[in-house]
């Protein structure tokens, strides 16, 4: 018996073997006579490796060789940061920073000799969106929001997660550009309604946007507000990109497009060309819905804001969007082709000031709510944001974090590995909505309760209370200059 088993292994190694060497072989001859790639037509096998550890080596810089501060978009620090507070672990470090307050444009803070004490702190307000100019504005409680990010760049339990923690957290969802679903209003968290170029979810069989569509979506009463997208952070000039791989049966059905198609919206709505038009399409969203109703937009200069606050001047107060969403250079939480993304539109640091001092300048700051976006995930960044003049802080990568995002950089190749950014069931199993909406709730309340602290150690009572003259930045020669420096306040008319 013994003697057949070892005949039986004998075998099978010798089997084994043969398969290989006929692969081996295989490959040699595929590779020698192909013509597409020098190196393997070189170096037949042996050159296949090249192209293993080329397609690997993010994974290995990322966890073996990088330093804590010196990965992109996000480096380990950062992520580490955003976890601790999802995992609700405290933001606690020990034996000092890793921070380095002298490479430029690092923030510091300007700490206050005698902060405030706790008996002396107030809650931070909420602000409301739209009150006297829509019949039913919007109390929004939460600095820190989600970013939008559309059913189908992100998963079914990525939106049921983010939806039930945003319901616990007190913060509202914005839908991104690929309509309302289902399971953005499943957890009842206040949710705004993005309409992007390709209006989805909001236009009719020519494609055209639908006042009967924007009444129906309205009537749902955690619809707290509508959000027209001209462009974001991560692709200005491009619309929406959604690969066919990714639309499925239920994502076409939401969007009204064919099943497995690439989804890519126009680069720019078609009845807005100018600010006028623009106006005249935030007048029909709000008469049609009684909502607030903003826009969304990367900024490349001062010609955009100067144009609409000239549109609103001659309009009157009344036709001036309720919100303006300022998504910075870096943001991009989806597919962008990488000319945009690496030089297209201003980064947040400088468009921000820019839009906030535009407003300021024509006596509308107080009718238009800011809100920042661009890599604002950490709350120094956030509160940086509110000291720029921000309103409300929107963020979406570091939602997907909360979700348990690893940054494998595969979020348009419906292969995430963490299920955030996928339509493979195998992958989305891994995301326990349960648990990742909690983490939700966590990172948003953490972020909040940080930013508190943050303006409690500048002096300040509550967080907006934030201004210029509470940061300071670090330039080129290692030295900071204070923030109202670098962009003073801007007389407002008289």
């Amino acid at each position: 018996m013994s003697g057949l088993v070892s005949v039986l292994s004998v075998s099978a190694g010798t089997l084994l073997a043969i398969a290989l060497f006929v692969i081996l072989v295989f490959w040699y001859i595929k590779d020698i006579t192909q013509k597409k790639h020098t190196v393997l037509r070189n170096y037949p096998i042996i050159g296949r490796l090249r192209y293993f550890f080329e397609q690997m080596g993010e994974y290995f810089r990322q966890y073996f060789f990088t330093g804590e501060r010196d990965e992109m978009p996000f480096n380990r620090a950062t992520r580490a940061w955003v976890y601790r507070l999802a995992k609700n672990e405290g933001g606690i470090i020990g034996f000092g920073s890793t921070y380095n307050l002298h490479e430029p444009g690092s923030l510091v803070f300007v700490n206050a000799p005698f902060p405030v004490i706790e008996e002396e702190q107030l809650p931070t307000p909420a602000l409301v969106i739209g009150e006297g100019w829509c019949e039913r504005p919007f109390t929004a409680r939460s600095i820190v929001n989600i970013s939008g990010m559309s059913y189908g760049a992100i998963s079914k339990p990525a939106v049921r997660a983010l939806s039930r923690g945003a319901a616990t957290a007190g913060c509202w969802m914005d839908t991104g550009e690929g309509g309302l679903s289902p399971y953005h209003l499943e957890g009842g968290c206040d949710v705004i309604m993005q309409i992007g170029t390709a209006k989805y979810g909001v236009r009719d069989a020519d494609g055209r946007l639908s006042a009967d569509r924007l009444r129906e979506l309205a009537a749902h009463e955690t619809v707290r507000a509508f959000e027209i997208k001209l462009s974001q952070g991560a692709k200005p000039g491009k619309g929406g990109v959604l690969l066919g791989a990714k639309v499925t049966e239920e994502i076409a059905a939401i969007r009204g497009i064919p099943v497995g198609q690439d989804s890519i919206s126009p680069n720019r709505h078609r009845d807005a060309a100018n600010a006028d038009q623009l106006l005249d399409m935030v007048a029909r969203v709000r008469e049609a819905t009684g909502k607030p109703v903003g826009i969304k937009t990367a900024i490349g200069g001062w010609q955009f804001m100067n144009e609409l606050t000239e549109a609103i001047a001659r309009r009157g107060i009344g036709a001036a969007p309720d919100f303006i969403a300022v998504d910075g250079g870096e943001g991009g939480s989806g597919a962008a082709p990488q000319a945009l993304a690496d030089h297209m539109a201003l980064s947040i640091d400088e468009a921000l000031p820019r839009v906030v001092d535009a407003l300021i300048e024509t006596g509308l700051r107080e009718r238009v709510r800011v809100i920042a976006a661009g890599k604002l995930v950490t709350s120094a960044r956030a509160a940086w944001a509110l000291a720029a003049g921000a309103d409300f802080v929107n963020s979406a990568r570091g939602f997907m974090f909360a979700l348990g995002c690893i940054q494998a950089l595969r979020c348009h190749a419906n292969t995430c590995p963490a299920g955030v950014t996928t339509h493979n069931p195998r992958l989305q199993r891994g995301l326990v909505v349960a648990d990742k909406a909690e983490r939700v709730a966590h990172y948003c309340r953490n972020m909040n309760r940080e930013i508190d602290m943050i303006a409690h150690s500048c002096g300040l009572r509550q967080a907006r209370e934030f201004r210029r003259e509470h940061v300071r930045i670090v330039q080129g020669f290692g030295q900071s200059i204070a923030f109202n420096m670098l962009y003073p306040y801007p007389a407002a008319p008289a």
